[in-house]
């Protein structure tokens, strides 16, 4: 895999942009105004506590409460380890175990997302570049990415490392090579970081921030990097200096890929990023063959559907359908890691009657979104043709950072007709003329609802007065939406 890394740089923002093959994979986005939660670390106090939930409600300094469900206290998870049954044991209900005013240090595991405050867990994790520290725990792990037969080999060099200071670690995948000095340094700076953290703690004050976790240009070369990544460009002078002084510090062999961007073009102009990004934002992704998808995400899920379009190019209707559905099998894993969606995603596949067609899509879909760094999971086709598959959600999608509801629809993605609007407000005018007894009813609205009082409904809104015994005029206001009226009494 051929991999480039953009960075465009600004005082308000940072965009990262992960070029594969010359196409945009993957976009970052994070403003100095908004900038990301997950992995920061809090000194939380609780402020309400729902055992009907088996969860409880933290204040840690953000505008809406944090969440915490009795699985992610350390105290439940360390009683179910002890238990031989562990997976059957029943977890100690959490109001036996915090209450109200209480403080508890606690970590971000997922970003406040729409109407959701953060996700917090108990069991705090420090990323480190080779490694990631566990305070509370003991155990030694290794990244499943590792090949098998090295794994135990490192678990015993980092037990060796770590001594008895206690504390668990996991090896990261690029830890396969490191040396056993990069190895200590890691181990050392972790260790040093957690010493920061525990001092913070009884000295800081309930709902403050303890620890925050590396910015977006930092994380860039602690989780981005790969062993295809060619280059790193960055436009900012300034930015290009401290990330060359942190990957000397952390990541050296991040160096000789790090390079200053000094053209005239704008960095993300020279693949049409920009271009990428405003397609990302919208329903409809063109596919090359004249096919297309339709993508809506909700709250709860987001559907894909495939369809074929102008695509007529194979033998027959069969190997349209198959053709299609593989492409469309490429476009779908890539459209989920740039507009980051995350939770279940549901894909309705174009129909198709023969099996092997099935498997061979699916088989291309698994592999493509084998290439995602967040984690995936795709079952089979259901008994209705659809492809269910979830993707770990941590921090916002990219249309929830970059956009916001219509204020014309609300979100809803339609309005009313002018035609119902007007019929909306004949009833209104009439409930109102059975309450009060003014002068005069005056209706304001969007010109094209005035136009239909004037022309189509004339007849109907003369009719109106003359039951209520009272005059209505009109008044067209520029600025209103569709949907907006107000009813004046004169």
């Amino acid at each position: 895999m051929q991999q480039d890394i953009l960075i465009n740089w600004s005082p308000q923002e940072t965009r990262v942009a992960v070029i594969e093959y010359g196409a945009l994979q993957e976009l970052q986005v994070e403003r100095s105004l908004e900038s990301g939660l997950v992995g920061n670390v809090y000194l939380g106090k609780v402020v309400r506590v729902l055992p009907g939930m088996q969860s409880a409600f933290i204040d840690i300094g953000l505008e809406k409460a944090a969440f915490l469900h009795v699985a992610d206290l350390m105290s439940s998870i360390n009683s179910r380890h002890a238990d031989q049954d562990a997976a059957s044991a029943p977890l100690k209900p959490i109001e036996k175990q915090v209450f109200e005013g209480q403080s508890l240090m606690l970590q971000v595991l997922k970003d406040p997302i729409g109407t959701k405050g953060a996700r917090l867990t108990a069991q705090i994790s420090i990323a480190g570049r080779l490694l990631v520290f566990l305070p509370q725990d003991n155990h030694i792990g290794v990244s499943q990415k590792i090949p098998p037969n090295q794994r135990e080999v490192l678990r015993q060099r980092v037990q060796t490392l770590a001594g008895e200071l206690g504390g668990g670690f996991i090896l990261r995948t690029n830890a396969e090579e490191a040396s056993d000095s990069e190895l200590a340094e890691d181990i050392a700076y972790l260790r040093k970081t957690w010493t920061r953290i525990k001092q913070a703690s009884l000295r800081l004050p309930p709902a403050s921030v303890l620890h925050q976790d590396l910015n977006l240009l930092q994380r860039v070369l602690r989780d981005m990097v790969v062993e295809g990544t060619q280059t790193i460009r960055i436009d900012s002078r300034e930015q290009f200096e401290k990330l060359t002084s942190f990957a000397t510090e952390f990541m050296p062999s991040t160096l000789p890929k790090l390079q200053l961007y000094a053209g005239e073009r704008p960095i993300f102009d020279l693949f049409n990023i920009d271009e990428d990004i405003a397609k990302a934002l919208g329903r409809r992704v063109d596919l090359k063959s004249g096919g297309y998808l339709i993508i809506d995400q909700t709250e709860a899920l987001t559907t894909v559907d495939v369809n074929t379009g102008g695509f007529v190019g194979a033998r027959n209707f069969d190997e349209t359908i198959y053709k299609t559905n593989l492409e469309a099998s490429q476009a779908i894993a890539r459209q989920l890691r740039l507009r980051n969606l995350g939770g279940i995603v549901i894909v309705d596949f174009i129909d198709m009657l023969k099996e092997n067609h099935r498997d061979a899509v699916l088989a291309e879909f698994k592999k493509q979104l084998a290439r995602d760094r967040i984690k995936t999971s795709a079952n089979g086709f259901s008994a209705l043709g659809l492809l269910e598959m979830t993707r770990k959600r941590t921090r916002e999608s990219l249309a929830q950072q970059l956009c916001e509801p219509c204020q014309a629809c609300l979100g809803k993605g339609v309005v009313k007709t002018a035609r119902s609007v007007s019929y909306d407000i004949l009833r209104e005018i009439l409930r109102e003329a059975r309450q009060f007894n003014p002068r005069e009813f005056r209706v304001i609205a969007c010109p094209k609802v005035i136009e239909i009082f004037l022309d189509e409904e004339s007849q109907h809104l003369a009719g109106l007065s003359e039951f209520i015994g009272k005059p209505i005029s009109l008044q067209a206001e520029a600025s209103m939406a569709q949907e907006q009226y107000d009813i004046v009494l004169l």
